[in-house]
């Protein structure tokens, strides 16, 4: 009798402690990305091969965001772990101290234009003078690249009607006439193109050549707890990266699926971007330059937080 109980508490001890919720790695690791967004394409690669299975980790897709401010709102809420998103919106939520976020690699550099409408006959970037210009979002890499393409260019800022649209709206609304122009981020000017809707003003290679755009981050709560399901996911994001680049029959078909858009405008889009996960350490002290400038946040050393803000060692050990 007395071996009958031992034997039942022992399986129930056992059994508690495989179902223990909360203990590291016993949870899906929380990822988000863009809706829509070409950018991000190395992680619809990841999940449609199964990288991340392969790599030892368990990845539930916990949020699809419009913009890159409304997945740093969700970082902030504790209800991500890790996420594909613009360098841009993550270094203003993290220099605000919104969301705590470090970078572990490069998405994209490049990949966003200026679009005008098709019929229009525009002599540059002074025919936007007095007209309504839509970004995704204020702190977006877009809204960056614009900024500096008035700069650029010579366009004084007060002289444009900066609006918001979220980049799904913006075709509609340029085909309406209610914008005069847009800037998004990838498939969003392509498919303005092939739907005859809009043509190109400027690419954001146009503006500033090799720039970088999107990001692999991770929760820093997460990132202490779980550096190795971390590390999982980047050597995911790697070897979906390096199937991006030699396999890109395959990753047009991967875009159409998660982006529902047609072959045409899949493959135009990633003719614009530049997908790499080597890290743009410079890129990012500009933005962070750049964003002080603007008052979009406050930082008294530049080479400090872009130290904190990005973690180069990680990936520089999975490369080895």
């Amino acid at each position: 009798m007395k071996n009958g109980i031992f034997v039942s508490t022992l399986m129930f001890v056992l059994l508690m402690t495989t179902v223990i919720p909360g203990e590291a790695g016993t949870k899906p690791i929380r990822l988000a990305y863009l809706q829509s967004d070409i950018h991000q394409l190395a992680c619809w690669v990841a999940l449609d091969k199964g990288f991340f299975t392969q790599e030892g980790v368990e990845v539930e897709v916990a949020g699809i965001f419009k913009a890159g401010p409304e997945e740093m709102s969700a970082f902030a809420a504790g209800a991500l772990d890790m996420g594909y998103v613009g360098e841009a919106p993550s270094t203003t939520a993290v220099a605000n101290g919104v969301a705590r976020v470090t970078v572990l690699a490069q998405v994209n550099t490049e990949g966003s234009a200026i679009v005008v409408p098709e019929d229009a006959h525009p002599q540059g970037l002074q025919d936007l003078k007095g007209r309504r210009v839509a970004v995704p979002g204020h702190s977006t890499v877009q809204d960056f690249l614009l900024r500096k393409a008035f700069k650029r260019f010579g366009v004084d800022p007060g002289e444009v009607r900066v609006i918001v649209l979220k980049p799904p709206e913006m075709i509609g609304a340029l085909r309406t006439k209610q914008i005069y122009a847009f800037i998004a981020w990838e498939p969003y000017p392509a498919k303005a193109q092939t739907l005859s809707v809009g043509k190109v003003l400027l690419t954001s290679r146009q503006i500033w050549e090799d720039h970088p755009c999107c990001v692999l981050v991770a929760e820093n709560g997460f990132l202490q707890a779980r550096p190795q399901e971390a590390r999982a996911v980047v050597r995911a994001h790697v070897r979906a990266t390096d199937f991006i680049n030699r396999h890109r029959e395959s990753a047009v078909k991967i875009g159409v699926k998660y982006t529902g858009m047609d072959e045409e405008t899949v493959r135009l889009a990633m003719d614009n971007v530049n997908y790499t996960y080597r890290l743009s350490v410079e890129g990012e002290r500009e933005y962070v330059n750049f964003l002080a400038q603007l008052k979009y946040i406050k930082t008294d050393d530049v080479g400090a937080f872009v130290k904190r803000f990005i973690d180069q060692d990680m990936l520089k050990e999975i490369l080895r």
